[in-house]
């Protein structure tokens, strides 16, 4: 049997399955960020709860898993990486077996922390032991499609999680990862056995693991539920941020002096890991912007279902999945940074064609909009994650790629949260200032009441009408509004990355 941390990569069939079983496990993984939250009022529904207290399902799962993250170095090194996936996948079947079976709310709850939990490892652990399947010519490659499998995974969560809703029910959004669960981790096994670690007594950093979780877990809280509460009005979010703010300057300096810390901060002295996991942060705040304000627009003023919202999305993917393999299987020849800057002006294109929407705009022509970004980011997410992993030794990979998978999370969650607070909260200011102009001194405004009221419409009946239009075009500025934003910040990523420096093809961290 192989072993994905020795000399030699594997080769033939062997290549083949494992890509595919290390491609599967982090897709899976990822699609359970995004997969339940179109089945969220159907869960509410079934256990009587309000659409508030369902959305801790979505929150309690991406703060156990982002407080895992970070913990994958030390994991790997413990028990070994082939061993710690192999675990990790099958303890997140389990967890998903729960899922679909809890009769009650809280034990659903419960579960969800157990995948996130679980979990956590299986996304960067993938990534490093794809690096090291694949021949050092080939680690491009590897990546382009380790790659693929990210951005696919929260374009077609809404997507799958919409069929299996509306035609089976919200309980096999969670039954679905069983079947890829055992096939992910048989194939492991029999590829790889389950190869011990080196004798490693390392012991883990206790009061980094408590600032870690204090800080990690507040920071999200504040996020999901900042824009519910209205923000620093509240005194319960203030209080949160400033717990988080406070925990997280101590994590700082106390994993600086830790002599075996639970964030290796040392790899930020890296300047191209520096680079690139600033890059991947930022790029995802915008890239999960792009993600979730647009379905909310469609389902709320443009009357789709949540289907057809994820059928539009998963258009997104049709270009990352041919692009993702190509580009990485290219990068030798191509200077990652030239590809990076490609994948971000493609995108930031995308976001400023999505700034120009109307609210005629046809299914069609959000199809071929999103269509278009999906090689935007295919060569965003491939490149920067080669250029984070160009400068790693072998024992760094595994807490390199939980680290910057874990800014990832925190770059997509920050990006949901602003973005959706500032989508509402521009609506209600464009829809302000629409409403001044209504008055009997406005002329087509009384030229569509005398229409309205031909019509056979009364009064209250006119204005309601008309509040329903300033509605959908105060949403639709908004749009509009979040959508430059996130173009321009994509934009501005494109110079940021040339401050990285080649090689970046032979990583030494790949064998």
């Amino acid at each position: 049997m192989g072993q994905p941390s020795g000399n030699a990569p594997l080769t033939g069939a062997k290549l083949i399955l494992a890509t595919l079983a290390l491609g599967l496990g982090s897709f899976m993984n990822i699609l359970d960020m995004s997969i339940a939250n179109v089945a969220l009022p159907t869960i509410s529904g079934d256990f009587a709860i309000t659409p508030t207290q369902g959305t801790w399902l979505i929150t309690s799962y991406a703060v156990s898993e982002a407080i895992f993250l970070p913990l994958t170095g030390w994991l790997s090194r413990r028990f070994g990486e082939v061993r710690q996936f192999i675990f990790a996948t099958l303890m997140f079947t389990l967890a998903s077996v729960l899922c679909g079976l809890a009769p009650s709310f809280s034990l659903l709850l419960f579960a969800r922390v157990l995948q996130g939990v679980v979990g956590a490892s299986m996304i960067p652990l993938s990534q490093a032991l794809m690096m090291k399947c694949f021949p050092p010519k080939k680690v491009g490659l590897a990546l382009g499609i380790w790659a693929t499998t990210t951005v696919l995974a929260p374009v077609l969560g809404p997507l799958i999680g919409g069929w299996l809703t509306d035609s089976y029910s919200w309980r096999w959004v969670f039954y679905i990862n069983v079947p890829f669960g055992i096939i992910c981790a048989y194939l492991m096994y029999r590829i790889f056995g389950t190869p011990k670690p080196e004798a490693n007594k390392e012991v883990i950093d206790i009061v980094g693991l408590i600032l870690l979780i204090v800080s990690v877990s507040t920071l999200q809280i504040m996020l999901d539920k900042g824009s519910e509460l209205d923000w620093f009005s509240s005194y319960w979010i203030s209080a949160l941020a400033i717990i988080s703010f406070v925990s997280f300057g101590a994590l700082i300096i106390w994993e600086l002096g830790e002599e075996h810390p639970v964030i290796n901060l040392r790899l930020f002295m890296r300047r191209n890991y520096a680079i690139a996991a600033i890059c991947l942060a930022i790029g995802s705040f915008a890239f999960y912007t792009y993600v979730v304000v647009g379905p909310l627009w469609m389902q709320t003023q443009l009357g789709y279902t949540a289907l057809t919202a994820g059928e539009v999305m998963g258009f997104t993917g049709v270009l990352a999945l041919v692009c993702g393999p190509l580009f990485g299987a290219n990068i030798h020849r191509i200077d990652a940074r030239l590809i990076a800057t490609t994948g971000f002006l493609v995108m930031s294109y995308s976001c400023f064609e999505a700034a120009l929407f109307t609210t005629q705009v046809d299914k069609n022509s959000l199809i071929l909009a999103r269509i278009s970004v999906g090689a935007g980011i295919a060569g965003f997410f491939m490149p920067v994650t080669a250029i984070s992993m160009s400068q790693l030794k072998p024992h760094e990979i595994a807490a390199g790629t939980g680290m910057t998978n874990f800014l990832r999370n925190i770059g997509g969650s920050v990006g949901t949260a602003i973005s959706t607070t500032m989508w509402n909260d521009y609506a209600n200011r464009y829809h302000a200032q629409m409403v001044e102009h209504i008055n009997m001194g406005n002329l087509p405004y009384q030229d569509f009441s005398n229409i309205a009221n031909q019509a056979g419409m009364k009064d209250g009946s006119v204005l309601m009408l008309i509040d329903r239009l300033i509605n959908s075009e105060a949403y639709l500025l908004s749009t509009n509004h979040v959508m430059l934003m996130a173009g321009l910040v994509l934009l501005l990523l494109a110079p940021v990355i040339w401050l990285a420096k080649p090689p970046f093809t032979s990583s030494k961290g790949a064998h």
